[in-house]
Parts: C-alpha cells; structure tokens; sequence
C-alpha cells in the first residue's frame, strides 16, 4: 500500500468509530449515569493504550518523562479525557443523540477564538464570518428551526453539548505546542481521567451494575471508540497530509446521523440537516484561509 492508502485506511477507520459515539452512548446511557459511563469506559481505554504503548515498545519513553511533562499531559486529560466526556456525556443524556453530538462538533469554531485569546493569533474578518455562521447553524438546531418563536426543546442538554465543545477547543488549543510522543501522551491522558472519573465516582454512588446488554457497548466505546481509534487518528496523521486529513473529519458528524437512523429510534430532524451543514460551512470558510496559509 502506498503512503496514502496507509492514511486513507485509517482515516476511515478512525470517521466509522467516532461517528459512533451517539450511538454507543445512548445505548450505555440507557442503565448509567454519564459518570458511570465514563469510569469504565476509560478503565478500557486505559487499559487498550497501555497496551499499544507496550506493543511498541514506548515504555521506557513514558518512563523518561520529567514530572513537569506527565503534570502538564495530566491536566490536558483532565480536560480532554474527562470533563469533555462528563459534559458530551451528560448533553447525550438529556437530548437527542444526533443534536448533541452535532453542536459538540463546534470545537473547530472555538479554537480559532481561543487561539486568539491565549496564542495571540490574529482575529480576521474570515474568522469573524465563520463564527457566525456556525453561530446561526447552532442557534438553527437548538431552537429546532423555530427561530423566531425561540422555543428551546432541551436547553440543558444543548448547553452541556456546548460546553463539551469549549473544553476540547481549550485541550487542543493548550495542547497545540506540546511536543510529547502521541502514544504516551493519550496514555496519560487517560490515567488521568481514571483517576479524576473514580474519586468522582466515589463521590457520586458508586460505579454501578452494568448488564450483559451493556458491556459489548463498554467494550466497544473503551476500546474501539475512545482507545484504538487514536492509533488510527496518528497513523492517519503519519502517511497523511495533516490539512486533508484533519478536514475529512466534519465528515463525522454526517456519518453519526446515518448511525443514529440505523441503530436508535429517534427521528432525525431537518433543522439538525440544516443546522449541521451551517456549522460545516463555518468551519470550512475557516479551514480554507487555514490551508491557504
């Protein structure tokens, strides 16, 4: 295979998993709460990047890592690998699977504002024009189209999706220019998130009883979704044009809407269509003046 078929492939791999968080969510979400969901999911996750790291042999690098660098990485996934998937969570259990994970989608919006704000970058018109059209798209689904009467249908829901989509904008925007080895970095992320997810859960009643039917979508989301798909995501980085394939993913979220037809009974409404091709027309007006330069 040549190089681009090597990140084609993962690329691909990487869109099918993450495009079935709604999915996977709302059906663990059936029997536990957000923060019992998250504790077993990253007990998983952990435990999939721990086992990458030692398949390739990058131990010893986790090891050489000064504490300064393991603090830093550690607070990255307290907010990247656990308070975004508290709060993503959380949006997932009070509205509409294929609602929640569109307006989570945001974050690329957010991160030119944050990095104007904590980078220095400079704020153009072209910015100014793709966040408010993303605006629109947002203010499109969570009033489902009825702009002018302004009827919210899950305001709670809709606003942790939101704030979910401001603490990944802040994780990447902070861990912009951190030069860490990928592998050991994910891995710490999610020792991190173990360890805030279970005093959490401590505090909150317990890690719950999750049934026969629940723990394939444990397995599937610690794995596969949250775990295995970063080996995928940095594979796809490695053979890839970065601009290329950081864009194919706003495909995402319209492969989520295909999953969520498919999998849950929730009907699939056309200002979510409507909104979410808004939101992807702001991030694509931003992403264009991104790659011109």
């Amino acid at each position: 295979m040549t190089e681009r078929q090597i990140s084609y492939l993962n690329l691909a791999l990487c869109i099918l998993l993450w495009a079935s968080i709604p999915v996977a969510s709302k059906k663990i979400l059936v029997e536990l709460s957000n923060i019992q969901m998250l504790f077993w999911s990253t007990v998983f996750s952990l435990a999939a990047m721990g086992g990458v790291l030692l398949f390739q042999g990058k131990m010893p690098a986790l090891v050489r890592q000064s504490w300064r660098s393991v603090g830093h990485m550690a607070f990255l996934g307290f907010l990247g690998a656990y308070l975004y998937y508290v709060l993503l969570y959380g949006a997932f259990a009070r509205t509409a699977a294929a609602e929640g994970f569109i307006l989570a989608y945001t974050w690329p919006i957010l991160v030119s504002l944050l990095a104007v704000v904590l980078l220095g970058e400079a704020f153009t018109l072209r910015k100014l024009a793709a966040v408010l059209v993303s605006f629109f798209g947002v203010v499109v689904i969570v009033t489902q189209g009825r702009i002018i009467t302004v009827n919210f249908t899950s305001l709670s829901g809709d606003l942790l999706a939101l704030a979910g989509a401001f603490v990944f904008a802040l994780f990447s925007v902070l861990g912009k220019r951190a030069r860490y080895d990928q592998t050991v970095s994910v891995f710490v992320y999610f020792a991190a998130a173990l360890l805030a997810v279970a005093l959490t859960v401590l505090a909150t009643g317990g890690a719950g009883r999750p049934s026969g039917a629940v723990w394939p979508w444990l397995l599937y989301n610690g794995l596969l979704v949250n775990g295995v798909s970063y080996v995928f995501w940095f594979k796809a980085l490695e053979h890839g044009d970065t601009f290329v394939v950081s864009n194919a993913l706003y495909l995402t979220p319209f492969l989520s809407l295909l999953y969520v037809y498919l999998w849950l009974d929730e009907p699939i409404l056309l200002s979510s269509v409507i909104g979410l091709l808004v939101i992807v027309a702001g991030i694509g007006l931003q992403a264009v003046r991104t790659g011109a330069g």
